[in-house]
């Protein structure tokens, strides 16, 4: 695991995000605008890590853009906001009093430029009830949607507040209908625990197992696994593929079951798969 001061990059085109290893196994996402001049934070999860990418990028912060209210993603927004007091905070409306410093509450498919980029923010309860992920593009690249909690690599957050619809609408309504080669960018390295529940719920997916391997490769190395795409997320992610017959025969759901049903049956045995 990369230590909490470094970072790792990655780009498309002009569009730069660079990945904030937090805490024990979060991540923090820095959108670099070199063109404007400024960045932007998604999750300041903890405090010295972010404000340590800030000060080497050497640009000044324009944005918090939070994921949802746990602490362990807006822990650090406070004291970010203190060394950066001209930034501005967005999270969803119903996050108002959880997200510290929230001053721009979104509503589902609000639209703001930051710097050069676009953003659209689209609210995906099911994790919690005001989960937000942002859907950032440059114009000419692939764009990056940061996810928080909500949809991981291989796999999707625990159903805190929201019900088995709610995020089954939020996976298989909103994200996975995003362009496949949106970058996923979630809020916590768990990809190989992911990647062996979804080797036991579809033990014969080719696709899952070289993610294994590609996965088991990058780890070695002590590399992030992030960011994946949602065309890979809909060959390899369980929860995305709730309508797959091999993933229903697993759960002991037939032609008739609602894909919510299927979504909640597999999150409760991921629940507890070791």
């Amino acid at each position: 695991m990369p230590t909490a001061t470094t970072s790792s990059s990655t780009s498309s085109t002009s569009l730069r995000v660079d990945i904030v290893p937090c805490l024990n196994d979060n991540y923090g996402y820095l959108i670099v605008d070199e063109a404007r001049g400024q960045c932007a934070i998604v999750d300041a999860s903890e405090t010295k890590p972010v404000l340590d990418a800030i000060a080497r990028v050497g640009l000044p912060l324009a944005a918090i853009l939070s994921t949802h209210h746990h602490h362990d993603h807006v822990g650090g927004n406070a004291e970010v906001l203190a060394a950066h007091p001209k930034a501005i905070v967005y999270g969803h409306s119903s996050d108002q009093g959880r997200i510290p410093g929230l001053t721009h509450p979104l509503e589902d498919g609000a639209t703001f430029e930051l710097g050069s980029f676009s953003v659209t923010a689209r609210h995906v309860p099911g994790h919690t009830l005001g989960a937000v992920t942002y859907v950032v593009s440059d114009g000419d690249g692939p764009a990056w949607a940061f996810t928080g909690d909500t949809l991981f690599v291989a796999g999707c957050g625990r159903l805190f507040e929201g019900t088995p619809a709610q995020m089954h609408r939020s996976l298989c309504g909103i994200l996975a209908e995003l362009p496949p080669d949106t970058r996923v960018a979630c809020g916590h390295e768990y990809t190989a625990a992911n990647l062996k529940f979804a080797a036991h719920v579809e033990p014969q997916n080719t696709h899952v197992a070289a993610k294994i391997a590609a996965v088991a490769a990058l780890r070695a190395k002590g590399e992030p696994t992030v960011p994946g795409t949602i065309g890979e997320e809909r060959e390899i992610n369980p929860f995305l593929r709730v309508d797959v017959p091999a993933v229903r025969t697993h759960v002991g759901a037939d032609a008739s079951t609602d894909s919510s049903e299927v979504l909640r049956l597999l999150r409760e045995e991921k629940n507890s798969f070791k």
